[in-house]
């Protein structure tokens, strides 16, 4: 396994992620995986695979994704020796008051996923996504505090527009408050509008990136296709289906598949190892419900692809519209 640095902090993470938003109950998700002893057996693998970098979020099956998280970490490693992230900010499921970036939310929130993670402290603190409804004053406040008070080590954001990130981070430099040190936006090789200036806004700030869907829902695998999905999640997940529909999009996503055919590895190990070619990438967020998920992604690390090869991948893309759930 490698590791990187996320932004500036001084959490040394391993190059892959694992998104636990595969762990609930299928009141949220029909595909979720609901036993404890699934998500305990991912969880055990990929401590053993070198992945110390674990994220998950509030909303995550009303919280239930936390505990199972906070269980089985607790089962296979010393706090110490993980990263954990979680998010605040979208709303429950099952209690959609409980939503938003107000400090009453912030502080009610944290409190009950330190709870249902069974930890002192969070490692990074993530919000999801902009709260039109909130003054971001508030919100970076109410983190600066967490961050004093120790309950949290670091602060993230996921996708947004740029120019809302770069006033956050302008305000929290301006007032002298905690900064955010990444930001977990929608990017792999199907969806690469996030090039246009978030990545770049990043890399000029020293700001990492944790891709979420570094993937693309399965489309780099094979379970999305043009005629519909093929397994039970890509059956059952129209949130995918509204973000990967154009020609253009199987295009990349076959020549992802022919050249994983030639290397004699997987679709996603090409897309994942497309992401760490991208020094602002630290750590691509994964999803498994499947034990060979977990083997794959550590393998993607250690796979090279030529410049060539990512000029191939590559050529087919053309400009995007902008997602709006990304924002």
């Amino acid at each position: 396994m490698k590791y990187k640095i996320i932004g500036k902090s001084n959490l040394k993470v391993s190059a892959i992620g694992l998104g636990m938003m595969s762990y609930g109950t299928k009141n949220w998700r029909a595909w979720v995986l609901t036993q404890q002893k699934d998500c305990d057996a991912h969880v055990k693998l990929a401590l053993e695979l070198g992945i110390n970098f674990f994220d998950t979020a509030n909303i995550y099956s009303s919280g239930v994704s936390e505990i199972m998280t906070g269980k089985s970490l607790r089962k296979f490693a010393s706090r110490h020796e993980v990263i954990i992230a979680t998010k605040v900010g979208s709303p429950i499921p099952n209690d959609t008051s409980q939503r938003g970036l107000s400090k009453a939310q912030i502080v009610k929130q944290v409190n009950q996923s330190l709870r249902n993670l069974q930890t002192e402290y969070i490692d990074l603190y993530q919000i999801h996504r902009w709260d039109y409804q909130t003054h971001i004053e508030e919100t970076l406040e109410a983190l600066h505090e967490l961050v004093q008070f120790g309950k949290v080590r670091y602060i993230g954001a996921s996708s947004m527009h740029c120019w809302q990130f770069c006033k956050a981070n302008y305000l929290a430099d301006l007032l002298g408050w905690t900064r955010f040190v990444s930001m977990q936006n929608h990017y792999n090789i199907i969806y690469r509008e996030e090039e246009r200036e978030m990545n770049k806004y990043c890399l000029d700030e020293g700001i990492s990136i944790l891709p979420w869907s570094p993937n693309a829902r399965g489309l780099v695998v094979g379970t999305r296709t043009r005629n519909g999905g093929t397994t039970l999640r890509s059956k059952n997940d129209s949130f995918g289906d509204s973000f990967y529909a154009r020609e253009t999009d199987f295009e990349i996503a076959d020549r992802v598949m022919t050249l994983a055919k030639t290397k004699g590895v997987s679709g996603a190990e090409i897309a994942l190892a497309w992401l760490h070619q991208n020094p602002i990438v630290a750590s691509p967020i994964f999803g498994a419900t499947k034990i060979e998920h977990i083997r794959n992604a550590a393998h993607s690390v250690r796979l090279t692809l030529t410049g060539e090869e990512i000029r191939q991948l590559e050529a087919p893309y053309c400009p995007n519209h902008i997602i709006p759930e990304n924002l």
